[in-house]
């Protein structure tokens, strides 16, 4: 079989567009070519900071001949229909035949596609691949209309059998496809020309083997980890280790295609900054890798990874780089120590400043409501009010410090490092960096009381506030990160046990944000009053684009100054009441469900549960539930349970319904002729005293051990019982019978939303 290689060739991509592009280029081109009909095999698509690859394997020369059968319109129907059917096959009138079916003639249209070259379908395709290429931000260069992230250089086309290889020719904007590439910018040079070498391929292997051999590694998995490998073996050799950031390395390897490693120094008058601090400005500012003395935990050194192999190993560069280190750091100092000079309670005041929504107020309103929350959940997750209430006003203290200006990626941290230089107590501390964990997946929660209320409160608060104006997630965006808040709130509440209701929670903070919001339209009013007409009209037209109206007399109490502006002032959108409440908390339902299905639980198990009356408001009961129920169906009973239960529910929802009568009164069990209807009513009897208190009791695992216990009787009463008996007494007390087993059931799961 053949193989496709194709390299766009082009000025240095930008490193966080490279995976994207690689996948976007093997998409479009799998797409297109399986769309025309040619057959492949594996496609692998490569990136480097200046070339696009991709590699078809078992690629077929040319797509077999079709013959293919349309049906169009009957017989005489309008001539648009005909006309359309043509336009859709390709054909005229007098290539139709006609031919009867049931409802009479219809056109046919047998269209013949002939066998075609894979090469003069990629001459068609890859011109308009090029042209409309989605990259997130492109450049148009010279006299020509194309459009590249960075100016496009050359094509490589090859459609090669072994060592034979022909060009798939065609054209994009002058730049014609050919078999040649160049290597390393600089260590690929033509020494007699001074221009970089062209390399003629033949096919994929001699074309990775050559770009080698001219410096360049292809594959960026490749260049990764040539890069950790070398920078592990060169910190090693000085005792050291490199600071683990995955993130940086999938980035630097985009810079490069010819990875060297250099270690340089970090001045020892630096060591009084933290570390993070150090790590973050080498990482931002020149993508260093930190390495720390293990024995210390102190960045001593850094790594760099230059594209080149220097004559003298590399000193002018790691000297270079080693210099304009210094003046970042010397930056950094003067932050931190900028920020020391005063207690980090000082910076509280300047959070008035700071806008945290144009409807919600500053981040000083957002204190103090998470204050007033932190304070509110501290008895509930056994914390000091007090301390939750000084380590909330505190929390986001950092946001007007000047190091956090700079690094905005160490709010939370900077501001325990401020805290615990002003004395704060650890509890404090600790719960200023902590609040604003989890943030991923792999994030742990916090776990002291103190950082445990007042992430909560930070959490709770964005979710009711934005709910209340409306600004909730939806399909397609959610700028103010709800969902991983939620997600934030469910692994808080769970991974610590809590026993904690929502709506309890939420209760007490409508309040609170209503007159937030109110507040915040009282200032604009208050600007208003002292400024022009046309402000008054800008600030009209924001307040209706934000899903607002005001209420008949505002314009004139605003323009007059009369100081109950905002007090006349009529809000459209609901505050936080019951509905909104109602609706935030089925979005937890929602998380929750994303919680369980990440930790590998049944839907319709989580389903069951969710559905019973209460639903995702206690999450710890849920999950609690949702384990126990999962540890029953997981059983040779709770399976057996379940069949059971499902013929019971069958039976009686088709009595019911051909009755017109709902069973839902109570059995008597002097009613009942057979020894398993006594036995089941007996085992229902045990199962409703074995329930209820383990239900009051929150234990889950025994309510489930007394369903289980129904699963023997239930299949003798199945086995020898006849339900629809010919006394019409008889029949009526097993139905209710059967109603009664539901109900029992129904105490701790939603078993009908069970599957099985």
């Amino acid at each position: 079989m053949a193989e496709l290689l194709l390299e766009l060739f082009s000025e240095e991509i930008p490193a966080r567009m490279q995976a994207k592009a690689a996948e976007d280029l093997s998409r479009l081109v799998v797409k297109g070519l399986e769309g025309a009909g040619v057959s492949l095999g594996r496609a692998a698509a490569y990136a480097t900071p200046r070339r696009l690859c991709l590699h078809i394997e078992d690629l077929g020369l040319e797509t077999p001949a079709v013959s293919e059968e349309f049906k169009g319109p009957r017989v005489g129907a309008p001539p648009q229909a005909l006309e359309g059917f043509l336009r859709k096959v390709g054909l005229s009138e007098d290539q139709l035949e006609k031919r009867a079916d049931k409802k009479g003639e219809v056109w046919i249209a047998n269209v013949q596609r002939p066998a075609r070259q894979t090469s003069d379908i990629l001459a068609e395709l890859m011109p308009e691949t090029i042209r409309s290429f989605p990259w997130p931000k492109s450049m148009r260069w010279g006299a020509g209309e194309l459009r590249w992230v960075r100016p496009l250089r050359s094509i490589l086309c090859l459609i090669s059998v072994g060592e034979n290889a022909r060009v798939a020719s065609f054209e994009v904007e002058g730049l014609a496809s050919g078999d040649t590439t160049q290597g390393h910018r600089f260590l690929s040079i033509d020494k007699k020309s001074g221009a970089p070498k062209l390399l003629q391929v033949r096919n994929f292997k001699d074309y990775a083997a050559q770009l080698k051999r001219a410096k360049v590694l292809l594959d960026p998995a490749e260049r990764a980890a040539a890069i950790e490998k070398e920078a592990a073996e060169l910190a090693a050799t000085e005792g050291l280790e490199v600071v683990s950031d995955p993130g940086l390395l999938r980035e630097v390897a985009g810079l490069v295609e010819h990875p060297v490693c250099l270690l340089g120094v970090v001045d020892s008058e630096f060591q009084e900054l933290p570390p993070e601090v150090l790590q973050t400005s080498m990482k931002e500012h020149q993508k260093f890798f930190s390495v720390r003395d293990p024995t210390t935990g102190k960045i001593v050194k850094f790594l760099t990874v230059s594209n080149m192999t220097a004559d003298d190993g590399g000193a002018r560069i790691v000297a270079g780089n080693e210099r304009v280190l210094r003046a970042r750091l010397a930056d950094a100092r003067f932050f931190y120590r900028n920020d020391l000079a005063k207690p980090l309670a000082e910076n509280v005041a300047k959070l008035e400043a700071v806008t945290f929504h144009n409807q919600l107020g500053s981040q000083a309103d957002r204190v103090a409501r998470m204050r007033a929350l932190a304070s509110d959940l501290a008895p509930l997750v056994g914390a000091e009010p007090e301390q939750a209430d000084r380590a909330a006003l505190l929390a986001k203290a950092d946001l007007a410090s000047e190091m956090v200006y700079e690094f905005p990626e160490l709010q939370g941290l900077m501001g325990r490092y401020y805290a615990e230089a002003a004395g704060e107590p650890a509890a404090v501390t600790g719960a200023i960096e902590g609040h604003y964990a989890p943030l991923g997946p792999t994030d742990d929660a916090p776990d002291q009381p103190i950082a445990i209320a007042v992430a909560l409160a930070d959490k709770l608060d964005s979710l009711a506030a934005f709910w209340t104006i409306g600004a909730k997630p939806t399909g397609s965006g959610d700028p103010f990160a709800l969902r991983r808040a939620a997600l934030g709130v469910i692994r808080i509440i769970l991974d610590n046990k809590l026993k904690l209701r929502l709506s309890r929670a939420f209760a007490g903070h409508a309040e609170r944000i209503e007159q937030d919001v109110v507040a915040t339209v009282r200032r604009g009013d208050e600007v208003l009053a002292e400024g022009s007409t046309k402000r008054l009209g800008e600030w009209r037209e924001a307040m209706r684009a934000e899903g607002m109206r005001v209420g008949p007399n505002r314009d004139a109490l605003a323009m007059a100054g009369t100081p109950d502006a905002a007090d006349r002032l009529v809000i459209s959108r609901k505050l936080f009441d019951a509905d909104i409440q109602a609706d935030l908390l089925a979005f937890f339902e929602d998380r929750l469900k994303v919680y369980f299905r990440d930790h590998g639980a049944r839907y319709d198990v989580v389903d069951a549960v969710l559905t019973l009356r209460g639903g995702g408001d206690d999450l710890l009961k849920v999950k609690r539930r949702v384990d126990a129920l999962g540890a029953l169906l997981g059983s040779e009973d709770g399976e057996n349970l379940l069949a059971a239960y499902k013929r019971a529910n069958n039976i009686l929802e088709a009595e019911e319904k051909k009755d017109g009568v709902e069973y839902s009164g109570a059995p008597d069990v002097k009613y009942a002729e057979q020894d398993e209807e006594r036995a089941l009513f007996a085992a229902l009897d045990a199962a409703d005293a074995a329930v209820k208190p383990a239900l009051k009791e929150e234990d889950y695992a025994a309510a489930m051990t007394a369903m289980a216990a129904l699963r023997q009787p239930l299949d003798a009463f199945f086995d020898h019982v006849t339900v629809n008996a010919e006394s019409g007494i008889t029949r009526r007390n097993r139905l209710c019978l059967l109603h009664r087993l539901r109900q029992t059931m129904a105490q701790v799961a939603n078993f009908a939303a069970l599957e099985g």
